[in-house]
């Protein structure tokens, strides 16, 4: 994939003192493999400011993106970093730049130290952004299937890859190369998932295509098809529209949300292939949905802006999270504090308490399609801001004292005369 050469440039801030966004355009390279050389931003046209050296900007760019906390993808094709302690934002742009045609639709960490994001855009292009030099450093291209990803995952050292058709692909780190294994999860694919404990088995689902489980080293037939719920009580069949799914931790388990407002929960260790929890919040489709720490309840969001925690016991709503003001597209929890980072439409990013208490709130001007959480980071830690200095007029105050003080004259009390 080629990358054209990088433009970075320095926005305003916000009103309101929110943060400061600064954008840069990928580099170009060789994908994967081969990464390209980093070519210092210049700073934009528009801009006031005067154009700096190029080691201070490569320094200034590298830096700030290992602090980090929350990487989100955005339609523009933006991938923007945030950190949350300090207030800031960055933009990065690969390739050809910002474009609709290169919108963010999945996100995942590159390796086990989180220092590498995988973005796969629109165009089917799946790149590279290391955090630790702040820049693109490759990617490829992943033909095969129609629509945008749905999913994106790693393993080993290839790259797993599913697009709204179903096709699943395993993708090695040569450009060149054919996909090392490939699967037909089904036709109107909305989400893949790896099982964290066991890399090379996946869930699939969509719009009537049921829940299934996959082993990519034998993708042939899947380890686990899910059956679909009872008839109604008018005997009507109820329709399948899986739109989110994850595994609970230390159990083969699975949960998801649909888009016709349930949350179900699967055991394919049983013999039963139907759900073994059925529950329902609002009427609003589910779009999204994530696990918090411990296996006994679940964060789902709506497209109405509706998300909740459902406890996964007994189905019941325990805290429904306030302050959305459009569709959610991505959550994500974090793996061992009680936080929720939610993003979607209204262009806001969000982090909750799992108590219901909203703990930042950061607008990043774009309309947000998915999210990233960095665990490695300390979320606790507050930065002190720096000390102010109090500075001393002597001058001043020595002609203040040189001065003659001069008494105030006291006034007499006011005689009221009465009238004749």
């Amino acid at each position: 994939m080629q990358i054209s050469p990088p433009e970075a440039s320095r926005e305003p801030a916000l009103r309101g003192g929110v943060m400061q966004i600064t954008t840069a355009r990928g580099v170009p390279g060789t994908p994967f493999s081969n990464p390209g050389t980093f070519v210092p931003g210049t700073v934009s046209p528009r801009s006031r400011f005067p154009r700096r050296k190029s080691r201070e900007g490569a320094a200034k760019m590298a830096a700030p993106t290992r602090l980090c906390h929350v990487w989100v993808g955005a339609e523009t094709g933006a991938l923007k970093g945030v950190n949350l302690q300090r207030r800031e934002a960055w933009n990065h742009a690969g390739g050809e730049g910002l474009s609709r045609a290169r919108g963010v639709s999945a996100l995942a960490w590159g390796d086990p130290a989180q220092s590498e994001v995988l973005v796969g855009a629109l165009d089917r292009s799946v790149s590279v952004f290391s955090t630790e030099k702040g820049k693109f450093t490759g990617g490829r291209l992943c033909p095969g299937g129609d629509g945008a990803f749905c999913g994106l995952g790693v393993l080993g050292s290839s790259v797993v890859t599913a697009v709204e058709s179903g096709l699943v692909r395993v993708w090695g780190e040569q450009e060149a190369e054919e996909p090392l294994q490939e699967l037909q999860a089904g036709p109107g694919l909305c989400r893949m998932r790896q099982d964290p404990a066991r890399p090379h088995v996946v869930a699939t689902g969509g719009k009537e295509n049921g829940l299934k489980v996959w082993d990519l080293q034998q993708p042939q037939e899947p380890l686990f098809r899910s059956k679909n719920v009872r008839n109604d009580w008018l005997d009507l069949r109820v329709p399948v529209w899986d739109r989110d799914l994850q595994f609970l931790p230390g159990s083969q388990r699975i949960v998801t949300c649909t888009g016709h407002g349930q949350v179900r929960l699967y055991d394919p260790s049983s013999p039963q292939r139907r759900p073994v929890l059925d529950a329902t919040f609002g009427e609003a489709p589910l779009t999204a949905l994530a696990l918090p720490a411990g296996d006994t309840s679940v964060v789902v969001g709506s497209a109405r802006g509706d998300v909740a925690v459902i406890d996964l016991r007994k189905g019941r709503v325990l805290r429904a999270l306030k302050g959305f003001a459009g569709g959610v597209r991505g959550l994500q929890c974090h793996p061992h504090l009680p936080l929720v980072a939610s993003v979607g439409l209204d262009r806001f990013l969000r982090l909750h308490g799992l108590d219901g208490r909203l703990r930042h709130k950061v607008y990043l001007k774009s309309r947000l399609t998915c999210l990233l959480l960095n665990s490695h980071l300390d979320w606790e830690a507050q930065e002190e801001p720096p000390p102010q200095k109090e500075v001393k007029d002597e001058e001043g105050d020595e002609l203040w004292d040189a001065l003659e003080s001069i008494s105030t004259p006291r006034k007499g009390k006011k005689r009221k005369i009465s009238g004749v």
